[in-house]
């Protein structure tokens, strides 16, 4: 199957300067191609992984991927679905978070032996540009009537845009030709909110090889979920690819969780499993959805993809204690990671009574309570029910000597620290 024809099965296309031309090339040799990323932070959450997937296929495909790290444009802000002007951070930061950018995509895209991707830093080649240069050799290129009416810039037109990131599609379109020169890159592809830039880049390149030049764009569509709300975002805020930003067991339950209407979309584009093997999952969905057997699929494929098989293992391993109450099969690591977000309490390394220590820490509002819910059978110590008033509880009761998980009721469970 062609890449393309794949690539359209997945609904992972929303536009191509020239969809023909395309479809040509990419069956008659192997094509270079680029997506960028700029460094506007030390991570990338998943709403970042949406065109890199779309690379990761063309790369799977034989194809030869250009991964660009923006360290010259990131300096400026894209402008591209902003309301109002970025601030700007320190060369020093942005350098900082250059290289986190780097050993974040060399994990997912470069495997041992594997030479088949560049990564490059716009940086290396714009800052040898001086200000004439910039206006002599490019602007020049640049109708500002055509670039007032790209939407990434009519959209800010209103609540005003400053000329530093006006500028920014010059830029682009200038990373666009020296990529097409120096490394043969004929595609470049991105979200539905670049087309302008792209577009940009490849009206330069015609301008400076010749209008025969071949080149192409391709932009991925918005990702929304069912419920119309943008994907990637949770009520905690972004999923990042930094685990410790968001754990591997977060990012594992993240796609657990999705919803029966999107599981199916998300398998087609963000794993790299067959027709078949989706086409069997979302028959699944529709006669067995209480199994939630493609939403495990999908956070298995997922996490494994950007985490590793270990962490994979970890997260399944805590998901199962949590479900089973084997809180003891844990490690510490696995108890911080799977209680993250659980409400936490901090005891002394001390030798205490069960019923004063839950008082003492607020997991209890008062002994009387606390007695009577022991009695009941309502409380459990990491995992194992506690009868017993006269219990003293001690650092000997943590996990790895760190922590203590107690659970009130059902469902109510609280992490206590040792400090």
């Amino acid at each position: 199957m062609n890449i393309i024809d794949e690539l359209e099965w997945r609904d992972a296309i929303n536009q191509q300067t020239d969809a023909d031309g395309l479809r040509a090339l990419t069956s008659e040799k192997a094509v270079s191609l680029y997506c960028g990323v700029d460094p506007t932070g030390d991570s990338m959450h998943i709403g970042h992984l949406i065109p890199f997937m779309v690379l990761k296929r063309f790369q799977l495909a034989g194809h030869r991927p250009v991964i660009l790290i923006g360290g010259a444009t990131g300096t400026i802000g894209d402008p591209s679905g902003r309301t109002a002007e970025r601030s700007l951070q320190t060369l020093e930061q942005i350098q900082a978070n250059v290289e986190a950018l780097t050993a974040q995509l060399r994990k997912l895209f470069v495997t041992d032996g594997d030479n088949n991707i560049r990564m490059v830093n716009n940086y290396d080649w714009t800052h040898k540009i001086n200000v004439i240069e910039f206006l002599r050799d490019y602007g020049k290129n640049f109708s500002i009537n055509t670039m007032l009416a790209k939407d990434v810039v009519s959209s800010r037109l209103e609540s005003g845009i400053s000329f530093t990131e006006f500028s920014y599609q010059i830029l682009q379109s200038l990373d666009f030709l020296h990529l097409y020169r120096a490394e043969d890159v004929q595609l470049q592809i991105g979200g539905s909110d670049q087309w302008g830039n792209i577009t940009s880049g490849l009206d330069l390149i015609r301008k400076k090889e010749g209008s025969e030049a071949k080149a192409f764009g391709l932009t991925i569509p918005l990702m929304l979920k069912a419920d119309g709300t943008k994907f990637g975002k949770t009520a905690g805020g972004a999923i990042w690819l930094d685990s410790d930003k968001t754990t591997p067991y977060e990012f594992y339950q993240f796609w657990a969780n999705t919803d029966d209407r999107d599981v199916v979309k998300y398998l087609k584009y963000f794993t790299f499993l067959s027709k078949e093997q989706i086409d069997e999952l979302a028959e699944k969905v529709q006669t067995e959805p209480h199994k939630r057997e493609a939403q495990k699929k999908l956070a298995e494929e997922m996490t494994r993809f950007v985490h590793g098989e270990e962490q994979l293992r970890q997260a399944l391993r805590i998901t199962a204690a949590l479900f089973s109450g084997d809180i003891k099969s844990l490690t510490a690591d696995e108890i911080e990671q799977g209680f993250k977000e659980m409400p936490t309490y901090e005891a002394e390394r001390e030798t205490k009574n069960i019923v004063d220590w839950l008082v003492d820490l607020g997991i209890e509002p008062s002994k009387r309570q606390a007695r009577e819910d022991i009695t009941n059978g309502a409380i459990s110590m990491n995992g194992e029910r506690v009868t017993d008033l006269a219990l003293e509880v001690s650092s000997d009761h943590a996990i790895g000597g760190r922590f203590i998980i107690i659970r009130k009721g059902k469902k109510n469970y609280s992490l206590v620290k040792l400090s």
